[in-house]
């Protein structure tokens, strides 16, 4: 089962420009606003994301973050947690001490309270003592169906925990590295979700990106032989958020690939004709998210692949 009807996303109480992130997430942008006009502007975005899900039958969990202590990354729930359908859950070590506090036990209670069978959580944090880090499914680009995981290595994303998960899922790695680069300097790319994103029957990814001629043919391979309609990117739509994109269903079985407004409108009427061939297109436009917080769609949402007790 690659893809989820049911989707938790945290609505954000203290959204904000995040400094501890930004150090190696260049999508971030600092902005003039006042910190209350940017909260209620991310809380009008999140909410509109919500209903345009809702609107096609995919069902959201909505957990309010809590004021206190500040999180102004709590609308990015995928970072620090995942579910899997024989009831693990899974908590990351994560690069920003400050991001850390999103890890909430009660939003875990919330999930057993409303019948999803947690079997085992899977704790590790322990990795941040040794300053090594993997940040979920921003990290992570996961292909269920061929058990394989996507991974380009960065700081925030390590060798060692990732193969940790690996081991614990029965899955195999496919690492790789991934540049970007702005004005003029080279860096790696910071989370995997920004570069490519896997569905059911395609994926879209920035090969561009992946400077290693070896390593870029692995990917694609892989990639191809798992049957994936492969479609490609530019680094320019990559900036756009275009690889940030994630795949969901309602509870009749329809696909979606959700993406930003900022993604739609970077994509040409091929890419978009490619996609629209497998499934349905949902574009929220969430424009203060993605510029202060340097993440998109993908980013704010988090997959519950829990069974469900009836």
């Amino acid at each position: 089962m690659q893809t989820s009807s049911v989707i938790l996303m945290v609505r954000p109480a203290n959204f904000g420009f995040n400094p501890e992130t930004a150090e190696n997430n260049f999508y971030q942008q600092k902005d003039q606003r006042s910190a209350d006009e940017i909260r209620e502007l991310a809380r009008k975005e999140f909410d509109g994301f919500v209903a345009l899900l809702r609107d096609q039958g995919v069902e959201v969990i909505v957990i309010e973050d809590s004021e206190t202590p500040i999180k102004t990354d709590a609308v990015f729930p995928n970072n620090w947690f995942s579910t899997h359908p024989d009831g693990k859950l899974i908590l990351y070590p994560m690069y920003s001490p400050n991001r850390r506090l999103e890890r909430r036990k009660d939003i875990i209670e919330q999930l057993i309270n409303l019948g999803y069978g947690v079997g085992e959580i899977l704790d590790l944090s322990f990795f941040e003592k040794s300053e090594q880090y993997m940040e979920g499914t921003g990290s992570m680009v996961i292909d269920h169906l061929s058990k394989t995981i996507y991974a380009c290595y960065s700081q925030r994303t390590h060798p060692v925990p990732l193969d940790y998960v690996a081991k614990l899922l029965g899955y195999k790695v496919v690492g790789f590295d991934a540049t970007q680069e702005i004005g003029g300097q080279v860096s790696p790319i910071y989370h995997t979700n920004v570069m490519m994103h896997i569905g059911t029957d395609l994926a879209v990814v920035c090969l561009d990106s992946i400077p290693k001629a070896s390593e870029k043919q692995l990917v694609q391979e892989s990639l191809t032989k798992a049957g994936k309609k492969v479609i490609p990117i530019t680094a320019k739509q990559k900036f756009h958020f275009a690889g940030n994109m994630l795949e969901v269903s309602n509870s009749g079985g329809e696909k979606f690939t959700v993406m930003s407004q900022t993604a739609y409108d970077s994509l040409n009427v091929g890419q978009i004709q490619q996609i629209e061939k497998y499934t349905t297109i949902i574009s929220p436009s969430i424009p203060t998210i993605e510029k202060l917080g340097g993440g998109s769609a993908r980013c704010m949402m988090a997959e519950i692949f829990l069974p469900r007790n009836l």
